[in-house]
């Protein structure tokens, strides 16, 4: 894409009356409980799950399935003007893209609204009551997967929209790009974006649905996002198992082989990745504000999480209780996760076999501020370079050439306007002023958006707040936080010339 030159401040829309906005909160409850949350059940009945983690999703046919279905509801919705397209570039996932002229005839800019519709897997520890594709609505809560990440964002996008217009209140011209490859690393996107990039237009505000809350009594702006390199590390010492007995102390056991690699990485002491290259300055301005979220939040940045020693957690279980540091520790600095195995039986299975190999799949989080695809051909000469034993040791970035890493995005200042209308929106329809947060997740369309329209504003926000859960087992959406968000982007589209 090619950057736009910055423009002047546009002058702020008039706010919203008292009446306005609490007409556009009662459009958006009804819009969820006549319309969204029934479509957002049959949406998590199907596993329509990433490419990452389903090589046959084109004959499976599920996420063509969930594309389908949602831009049927789309364009059920009849809003006046709006085209729609299932995009399909050949080889890649399809890309759903919406246009809704604009009703405010001085307006000259685009809203780009974004969400995706792929799915985590399943993972297991689920309640009993409830499963990934068995979607359950226990009061406020509707459980199962992908509906909070983010199947919600189109439904939610579009009622915005409808929202606005049921009450004849002017707004920009509205693009939707609903992708089906985020949870893979989005490593589609670039090749839609690039096909798109007439369509998008001169984009004034990027709104993405695809983020958290610090908790659910505000509205929250995410400010930053951790990029992410992925990949399976595999150590080879054998081409088949051995019995223990026989070889073990004289053949090298791949797990610890293994573990030394590990330990070129990070200090398994304190979790602190040492390639200082994998590190940033965190910028003073995202210090203060994580100063304040943590005024806020409290202890409860830590406790939310389901510490096994019980449900308050534990002194000698957190990395810090200082919330400060707490919340600067999960969005800025560089973090190992292994998120699976394999060459290693089940424990019922586990015979006296010295193994032939190992492999771990290793989810590095990356600082904002750090280059995703540099970070990923270090670690990778990292990890590869003068094996011990002269084992057999490779690692394989996910992604595909060119795409390896996910880098992070860190947030453009507000505008005078947007930091005004997000603020009015908070105390509009929670009654309490906006939150500034960080997140140590990853969207890779921020970056790209970021580079492609350098002076576009940033809304990035969502409803994964507490204990929601995302990837994991029992993940819910806090439905009445949703429609609080939705009325509140509707106030926000409004404000956007």
């Amino acid at each position: 894409m090619n950057a736009r030159e910055p423009q002047p401040a546009a002058a702020a829309q008039p706010a919203l009356s008292a009446a306005q906005s609490r007409q556009l909160g009662d459009f958006a409850a009804r819009a969820w409980d006549e319309r969204i949350v029934p479509e957002l059940r049959r949406y998590i009945e199907v596993p329509a799950k990433s490419p990452m983690f389903d090589a046959q999703w084109r004959e499976h046919g599920y996420i063509d399935h969930v594309v389908r279905a949602a831009a049927a509801w789309v364009e059920s919705r009849k809003v006046a003007g709006l085209k729609l397209e299932v995009v399909r570039l050949e080889g890649r996932t399809p890309v759903i893209v919406f246009e809704v002229p604009a009703t405010r005839a001085d307006s000259t800019g685009t809203v780009v609204m974004y969400g995706h519709l792929d799915k985590q897997p399943e993972f297991n520890g689920w309640r009993n009551d409830l499963g990934p594709w068995t979607p359950k609505l226990d009061g406020d809560l509707l459980y199962g997967r992908g509906g909070a990440d983010d199947g919600y964002a189109v439904f939610a996008a579009i009622s915005a929209i409808e929202a606005l217009d049921a009450q004849r209140i002017a707004r920009p011209r509205v693009v939707g790009l609903i992708e089906s490859c985020e949870e893979s690393g989005s490593f589609d996107l670039p090749a839609y974006l690039d096909a798109l990039k007439p369509r998008l237009g001169e984009v004034s505000l990027v709104v993405c649905l695809d983020s958290g809350a610090g908790n659910y009594d505000q509205l929250w702006l995410t400010t930053s996002l951790r990029g992410m390199v992925s990949g399976v590390l595999k150590v080879e010492v054998l081409t088949e198992g051995v019995h223990s007995g026989d070889a073990s102390g004289l053949v090298p056991s791949s797990f610890r082989i293994l573990r030394q690699l590990l330990d070129r990485l990070e200090d398994s002491r304190t979790g602190r990745l040492l390639p200082e290259a994998f590190h940033c300055q965190v910028p003073a301005e995202r210090v203060e504000q994580a100063r304040a979220a943590a005024g806020t939040l409290g202890q409860e940045v830590w406790k939310r999480f389901p510490w096994a020693c019980g449900a308050d957690g534990g002194a000698s279980l957190p990395t810090t209780t200082d919330p400060v540091q707490a919340l600067l520790n999960r969005t800025w600095q560089p973090t190992l996760s292994v998120t699976g195995v394999d060459g290693m039986p089940e424990l019922g299975n586990a015979g006296n076999v010295l193994r032939p190999y190992t492999a771990f799949k290793l989810s590095l989080r990356l600082p904002p501020l750090v280059d995703g695809h540099e970070a990923s051909l270090k670690l990778k000469a990292l990890l590869e370079d003068g094996a011990p034993y002269n084992a057999r040791v490779t690692f394989h970035p996910d992604g595909r050439a060119g795409a390896l890493g996910a880098t992070g995005w860190n947030a453009p200042s507000l505008s005078g306007w947007l930091e005004t209308a997000l603020n009015d929106a908070s105390l509009a329809h929670y009654g309490a002023p906006l939150g500034f947060i960080g997140q140590g997740g990853t969207i890779p369309l921020m970056n790209m958006l970021a580079q492609g329209f350098p002076s576009a504003q940033m809304m990035v926000c969502g409803v994964l707040g507490p204990k929601s859960n995302a990837h994991g087992p029992n993940e819910f959406l806090h439905v009445p936080y949703a429609k609080r968000l939705t009325a509140a982007v509707s106030q926000v589209i409004a404000a956007c010339r």
